[in-house]
């Protein structure tokens, strides 16, 4: 990375200070933050209720939330590739009234109905992606009417009521675990599940999709002159999205049981995890794991909230204030890691009159031309962490 100034050419260094002092810097950002509070709500709800700090109760709670977790994971590479999905909770709907329907108690039906769940996963997030990006629709339309179409399809199929039953073996993965663990009892399956998701997600994003699909959030018109299939890539976000939603579905149908209402907000509950995350709407800026620290501090917070004895028809009242202040919290603090376009033109044309912006690490550097690229700071704005 180079700065100009008065004619004179010098490095600016990619890292400044120790690693404490990165470490410092890093919690001050939208996406560290979260796991700052993640502790504080956490040291509230055990002194509210000390049982609930004990590794059996904790490792519960893991389990419990890892739906929304997961959901807030396949959110998140929507958001930050700058665009929305409403369908995620009628597509939770629908892989639950599927596997309840078609898996009964025939186990040797659990697998071939769990490739149909994520075929037709996959094809929902497809139909969104290319409407998205092909016919131009914008994705908040697009998955409007795709979480109305699901939702219309689930009701007619089940009359509104619950149906069906799966085997129990099939329930056993949202409702079961690894048990006589040391210290913890038991391990859930939704835990595990989670663990390999959210670490299949850092790698993706340390690979060259996830370094792609940051970019076209933040530019796309530089992203697709750089090269890069933004159609596609985008299409792929929806589709890891509505894939999350499908394997937060399987999970939900040992705990939730079979009925078209499991799923219902679950859109509304990933976005606010994900915000909560640090996550800019708009796209280009944001961390994977915040996004799923996100849905940990939504649920803590609603456990405090219960362990107080405030009635849960708060709930969406309290979501949607969140959503307002962690959006224009996060939106404050990255505006101050992006240059002016104004002063940009100025660099470009050599005509600045304005003083270099200062050594900023997660501030992608904008001053060559739009048809190259340079590496970010790992763990900034790549979605990394």
């Amino acid at each position: 990375m180079t700065s100009q100034a008065g004619g004179r050419r010098h490095e600016l260094p990619l890292h400044e200070g120790g690693v404490l002092g990165r470490f410092g810097r890093t919690l001050v950002t939208p996406g560290g933050a979260v796991f700052v509070l993640v502790v504080l709500l956490l040291a509230a709800v055990v002194s509210a209720n000390p049982s609930f700090g004990e590794p059996g109760s904790l490792i519960r709670f893991i389990g419990r939330t890892a739906p929304i977790a997961i959901a807030a994971i396949g959110q998140y590479f929507v958001i930050v590739s700058g665009e929305f999905d409403l369908s995620m909770g009628s597509v939770v709907a629908m892989q639950v009234v599927l596997a309840g329907n078609l898996i009964g108690q025939d186990e040797s039906r659990i697998l071939p109905v769990m490739l149909l769940m994520v075929a037709l996963g996959a094809l929902v997030g497809i139909i969104n992606g290319l409407a998205t990006t092909i016919l131009k629709v914008p994705s908040f339309i697009v998955t409007l009417g795709m979480m109305l179409a699901l939702s219309g399809l689930v009701l007619y199929l089940t009359g509104g009521a619950a149906t069906g039953n799966p085997v129990d073996s099939f329930r056993q993965i949202g409702r079961g675990g690894i048990r006589d663990v040391p210290v913890l009892d038991i391990i859930p399956y939704p835990a595990i599940i989670l663990l390999v998701v959210a670490l299949g997600a850092v790698w993706l994003m340390r690979r060259p999709f996830g370094r792609t699909l940051v970019a076209t959030g933040d530019n796309p018109e530089a992203a697709r002159l750089s090269g890069a299939s933004v159609w596609w890539v985008k299409t792929r976000a929806f589709v890891l999205s509505s894939l999350a939603a499908t394997v937060s579905g399987i999970i939900l149908v040992g705990y939730a049981g079979v009925h078209p209402s499991v799923g219902s907000g679950y859109e509304f509950t990933a976005i606010t995890a994900v915000v909560i995350g640090g996550v800019v709407l708009g796209g280009g800026r944001g961390w994977v794991l915040s996004a799923a620290a996100g849905a940990f501090a939504l649920e803590l917070l609603f456990t405090l909230l219960n362990f107080l004895g405030v009635a849960s028809t708060w709930r969406p009242t309290v979501q949607g204030v969140i959503i307002i202040l962690a959006v224009a919290a996060s939106a404050r603090v990255w505006s101050g890691v992006r240059r002016p376009d104004k002063g940009l033109l100025n660099r470009h044309t050599g005509n600045s009159d304005e003083p270099d912006a200062p050594n900023e690490p997660d501030a992608p550097d904008r001053s060559s031309t739009s048809t190259t690229t340079t590496t970010p700071t790992p763990g900034t704005t790549t979605g990394e962490n």
